[in-house]
């Protein structure tokens, strides 16, 4: 049985703090930030922080989704970090557990509506993406949906990430419960990861990887990585399926703290993160989140839709039970 996935993700957060406890040393004014951002983002955030002069001045961690989502939820407010760039769904549910953030002091012009502790800075979204040489060798169709995937035909060919370690996978599961249910896509993922077979990977850049070197003929994953493939050059298209194009967004929050003088600091990091960085995030995460943000076309999903309950990681667990069931 699949344990409780708060707990593991406690016991990860509690595992990695006695980790950095002992690493090095630091400024008592450095503002720490933690993140779950991968390279190109944590690049396009230090890249704004040196520009708006703030060098030498704070400490950027990187930390898997588990590992800071588990230490937000053991540590609360105690966390060393004075910012966090998170998973929207777990600022949330560390929100309503710690009472943990600042509500920000300064004004975005954010798309969609969200809480006052917190402002997005990045948007991913889900879609299926074939090797299109691949297909021909095997003499099969473009496949339209998620559950075009579960066919026969498709037996060890396809590539997914798995719900365990990578996001990327909640996108697929919200969009097959949100169209088919849990009893019709329960029985699509058993399908599904029967086809899957060795492909079923560890971080939501696996099945991309995999179906660019041919050694899976579909995949699903991140929909900007294979727009970037396609126009590399790569035998690779992408197709939003007909389930839905599901997305998950990353943010920015204050950690509550004692000191006023550096909670002001690091809001206004948070600030610089959250403007300043916007124009190179958009540029590898191409979902317009502010007002006057556009991107071209061929990023623009065709059936973008929202799960029908609030994301947060009760939810994600869930669904990591389905997940699991399905096996």
């Amino acid at each position: 049985m699949l344990k409780s996935m708060k707990k593991s993700i406690i016991g990860a957060g509690i595992g990695l703090a006695f980790v950095l406890a002992g690493c090095g040393t630091q400024s008592s004014d450095d503002v720490v930030i933690y993140t779950n951002a991968d390279e190109e983002a944590t690049s396009a955030m230090e890249a704004a922080l040196d520009d708006a002069g703030y060098e030498g001045e704070y400490i950027l961690q990187s930390q898997g989704t588990s590992e800071l989502g588990g230490k937000l939820l053991a540590e609360g407010d105690k966390i060393e970090a004075d910012v966090v760039t998170m998973s929207s769904y777990f600022l949330d549910s560390a929100q309503e557990q710690n009472d943990m953030f600042e509500d920000l002091t300064y004004e975005t012009s954010a798309l969609e509506e969200h809480p006052p502790y917190y402002t997005p800075i990045l948007g991913n979204t889900g879609a299926i993406f074939v090797n299109t040489e691949v297909l021909k060798q095997h003499g099969l169709a473009t496949p339209e949906s998620i559950a075009d995937l579960a066919k026969p035909e498709y037996e060890g060919l396809v590539s997914i990430p798995n719900i365990d370690d990578s996001s990327t996978a909640w996108l697929m599961v919200q969009a097959v419960i949100s169209e088919y249910g849990e009893e019709e896509g329960k029985e699509i993922f058993q399908k599904l990861i029967a086809n899957v077979g060795p492909h079923l990977e560890s971080s939501g850049s696996g099945p991309i990887s995999k179906v660019q070197a041919g050694e899976a003929a579909a995949g699903f994953g991140l929909r900007h990585q294979a727009v970037v493939a396609k126009e590399s050059g790569a035998p690779i298209a992408f197709v939003d399926p007909t389930e839905g194009n599901f997305s998950l967004m990353e943010a920015v929050a204050v950690v509550k703290k004692d000191n006023d003088e550096k909670t002001q600091k690091a809001m206004d990091m948070a600030e610089v993160i959250s403007t300043d960085a916007r124009e190179e995030l958009l540029t590898y995460y191409p979902v317009a989140l502010y007002e006057g943000e556009t991107v071209d076309e061929a990023h623009k999903p065709a059936h973008s839709k929202t799960f029908e309950q609030p994301l947060d990681v009760e939810l994600l667990e869930q669904h990591q039970e389905f997940f699991h069931s399905a096996k």
